[in-house]
């Protein structure tokens, strides 16, 4: 293989390896990869379809209308009963912030996604940045309409967080650390440590936590 041959090799690998990173990059301001098609059911019974998915950073559920995207207006969230996107459910926990369904048999288990978004710092002495300098400038660049969009600015950064909403008879109560849902069950401490010792669970892992929650609340007298 001459010289000219390791050159396109090399460059041809170099083209594969920036689309795998483009292509493997994680939205995580969206609970979805791309707007799905989904159903609007509003109290009166009336069905209408969408494209749709879930901001976690602004709490809103966005349809896509033509390309442009929009968060339900305040009339719509009045008039709304449930959204559904393909095998998920989505209830409005107030007037409009959504959760999503995870468990409504006997007991009703909710999640609420968040995520905080932060630009990049403004740059700072010493080759540094300035993160407060970024966080007080959230309001501006929110207003440019980049929030909605599905692809973030490479150096930007999010940190995800869920808030579950556990009612089993004795009203809506929310949780958001292991600790606090631990303190829930207080009463059955020993069938909860028998449970996360035999098995992982990751506070962000929505099926772990409503496995153990399914059997807290299936195995406790």
């Amino acid at each position: 293989m001459n010289y000219r041959h390791i050159l396109l090799f090399s460059l041809i690998l170099c083209c594969f390896s920036l689309a795998a990173q483009r292509q493997g990059k994680e939205i995580y301001h969206y609970i979805l990869p791309e707007f799905t098609k989904g159903t609007v059911l509003m109290k009166d019974g009336t069905k209408n379809p969408a494209l749709l998915n879930y901001n976690a950073a602004t709490e809103e559920m966005i349809f896509d209308q033509n390309g442009q995207k929009l968060a339900f207006a305040e009339l719509t969230l009045n008039q709304l009963d449930t959204v559904f996107i393909e095998n998920r459910k989505f209830v409005l926990l107030d007037k409009n912030k959504f959760a999503e369904v995870i468990h409504r048999d006997g007991y009703k288990l909710l999640v609420q996604h968040k995520c905080r978004i932060i630009p990049p710092g403004k740059p700072a002495a010493y080759g540094g940045t300035s993160q407060t300098s970024s966080t007080t400038s959230y309001s501006s660049w929110s207003g440019s309409g980049v929030i909605y969009q599905l692809d973030l600015p490479d150096d930007f950064k999010v940190n995800s967080s869920v808030i579950y909403w556990l009612d089993n008879g004795e009203g809506l109560k929310s949780f958001s650390s292991m600790g606090q849902l631990k303190k829930i069950y207080n009463k059955q401490k020993s069938l909860y440590n028998k449970y996360t010792r035999e098995n992982k669970v990751d506070f962000k892992d929505t099926e772990a936590v409503a496995s153990l929650i399914h059997y807290m609340e299936t195995n406790s007298q």
